[in-house]
């Protein structure tokens, strides 16, 4: 870290961290390292985002939990590591702010930049600035990724927001909003029609929807969450189930009994960015509890 970047205003399992906090209790918790949301718990709520009890938090190794930042490659399909370089680097705090006497309860943010440099361009000979903001407000996540390119050529790109939810029991919860989507068939570009009205976790899941055309709900008994994206035109639902996690050492054995990954992606077609020019894609999280 440089003298001159910034701090945040905490920390989180020994890393550098910015809490942000509402008048009426919400909090949010971003880390410096990764620009990763690792907790948001909405007033009068339990905490909503997933995060591993045995997540390496050792600043080399991805985070497993929260919202990791996956850029400039989703997963292996290229030739950098699995779902890029951002979420193992230590990304620069721009700005934080609360702000207790806006309207509907208060707005709180922080602003985290990354920027090309020596050990990027190893492995990505690109320039770029990435921007990633954390906005907290009543009852609602709002996550957004921003990406320009400086140089000379254009941009090209996949990537997205590996949103891990926190779930009670992820046989009991049903997601809705996929029907009518393509989905990709697993090792192939073919894909088919998504025919059912909601979707429900009984085994490993790695799901690519494409294109998906309007909100999730995820219903969890009395919780529920509303999960909408712009920016972002697909979709991936993941959980390892038990043979999976059982491999993750990162993971508790029954880890992923509690979490289901939501993710809001473009991988069907990359991303280009003409130069000079920008890019975002964000996505919402809102609770909607009975």
């Amino acid at each position: 870290m440089s003298a001159s970047q910034k701090l945040g205003n905490t920390t989180f399992h020994g890393l550098d961290a910015v809490r942000l906090t509402l008048p009426d209790g919400s909090t949010a918790v971003i880390s410096a390292f990764g620009a990763q949301a690792l907790s948001w718990v909405p007033a009068g709520g339990g905490e909503r985002l997933y995060l591993s009890p045995q997540a390496d938090f050792g600043g080399s190794v991805p985070i497993r939990g929260g919202v990791p930042v996956v850029f400039p490659q989703f997963a292996e399909r290229g030739p950098l590591p699995k779902h890029g370089f951002a979420r193992t680097a230590t990304w620069t705090l721009e700005e934080w702010r609360e702000q207790p006497e806006a309207e509907e309860g208060g707005f709180a943010c922080a602003v985290y930049s990354l920027t090309a440099d020596d050990a990027s361009r190893t492995l990505w000979p690109h320039d770029f600035r990435a921007e990633l903001t954390v906005a907290l407000t009543r009852d609602r996540l709002d996550i957004e990724l921003e990406v320009e390119n400086p140089g000379n050529e254009p941009l090209e790109f996949t990537g997205g927001l590996h949103t891990y939810l926190r779930v009670k029991e992820v046989e009991n919860v049903t997601l809705t909003g996929l029907h009518g989507s393509r989905r990709q068939l697993p090792g192939s570009q073919e894909t088919k029609v998504e025919t059912g009205p909601e979707l429900m976790v009984d085994d490993e899941v790695d799901q690519v929807y494409l294109d998906v055309p309007r909100p999730l709900l995820l219903k969890d008994g009395r919780q529920a969450l509303a999960i909408a994206s712009e920016g972002f035109p697909d979709v991936v639902v993941w959980n390892p189930w038990e043979h999976r996690c059982a491999s993750l050492k990162d993971m508790p054995a029954n880890g992923f009994r509690h979490m289901l990954c939501v993710e809001a992606v473009a991988v069907g077609k990359p991303v280009v960015v003409a130069p000079g020019a920008s890019w975002w894609g964000r996505q919402t999280l809102v609770t909607l509890d009975a």
